[in-house]
């Protein structure tokens, strides 16, 4: 376990939640890293999206995963740990560990401590034989390994096309990052969302029973729980739009009305129609991700896509 895993907690606000959500609400336009959606409750709103008749991307890979799972499996050696990155549930994972006889050890990593904590639980339960050792962290920073995998062969994991919500620079830096954590010899499987019709956008984040937008509120509630703001929900709607030059969705709260919030003495202004970007999700076509893959220091491998061309899972090696 990480040494800050058994360190007292920071007071609210000192902690890096009230850092970013201090620093965003100062900035022009309000911003705030889509990593501090996934509380407990977050977390689960997320799951309820995956099940959405709307929300392509889950489906699409799971098609990809259970397809090629024997060739995915291939890629595992002997011995080797199964390393995920910002795991969830693990639901995806679970796809393919029969196709995996060989691994010894699966490392899920997530930023909510508590959803991890189930999640893993559940999975040791159906699968007795497997070393499940989980690490609560924030993935897009170092973090430590577990003693138990040191020295054994790694293989990365990355679904879901979280590779999206980083732009382009950063997300070149976050597979630099992998490729360091995971060292020389590794392979790393990632998701990847692709270029299509934006009314097929719009409509995935746009669910007609709004538990997107119950996820994205779920941010400013977050806030108001763990740092003592004073955020009305009522007062703040949430919008996804497509940003065709960029080719990304953005997704905003929109307050309704001018008013001001409150943080650790601080007041925040908001103007009527004043937006807070609190998620990107960059689309990409393959040779696109190989060529920023590349850039990061990755050979870019196999790559597989659903029969709909929707999404798109690539195996880099290092």
């Amino acid at each position: 376990m990480p040494d800050t895993a058994r360190r007292a907690p920071l007071p609210p606000a000192q902690s890096p939640f009230a850092a970013d959500l201090a620093a965003g609400l100062a900035a022009r336009p309000k911003r705030l890293a889509p990593k501090y959606f996934y509380d407990a409750a977050g977390s689960a709103l997320f799951e309820e999206i995956t099940r959405q008749k709307e929300y392509y991307p889950t489906r699409a890979e799971m098609e990809i995963l259970r397809a090629h799972a024997a060739e995915i499996g291939a890629l595992v050696p002997e011995g080797a740990a199964l390393v995920e990155f910002g795991s969830g549930s693990s639901a995806k994972v679970r796809l393919l560990l029969d196709a995996m006889p060989g691994l010894a050890a699966y490392v899920p990593v997530d930023i909510s401590g508590d959803f991890l904590t189930q999640a893993a639980a559940a999975l040791r339960a159906e699968a007795p034989g497997l070393a499940v050792l989980p690490v609560a962290a924030d993935f897009t920073q170092p973090f430590a390994l577990p003693e138990a995998v040191r020295g054994r062969p790694l293989v990365g994991f990355f679904p879901g096309s979280t590779i999206g919500n980083f732009d382009p620079d950063a997300a070149r830096a976050f597979l630099a990052h992998a490729r360091r954590t995971l060292g020389a010899g590794s392979r790393f499987i990632v998701g990847v969302d692709l270029v299509k019709d934006p009314r097929l956008l719009d409509a995935a984040y746009n669910d007609a029973a709004g538990v997107t937008a119950r996820f994205n509120l779920n941010l400013l509630a977050r806030a108001n729980r763990e740092l003592a703001t004073d955020f009305d929900l009522a007062a703040f709607t949430h919008r996804a739009v497509f940003n065709a030059p960029a080719r990304r969705i953005e997704m905003h709260l929109v307050s309704r009305r001018a008013q001001a919030v409150h943080l650790a003495g601080r007041a925040f202004p908001f103007a009527a129609g004043e937006s807070l970007h609190t998620e990107s999700s960059y689309k990409y076509t393959p040779d696109g991700f190989r060529d920023l893959a590349a850039a990061a220091g990755w050979t870019p491998g196999r790559l597989w896509t659903d029969a709909a061309g929707l999404f798109s899972v690539h195996v880099l090696a290092a």
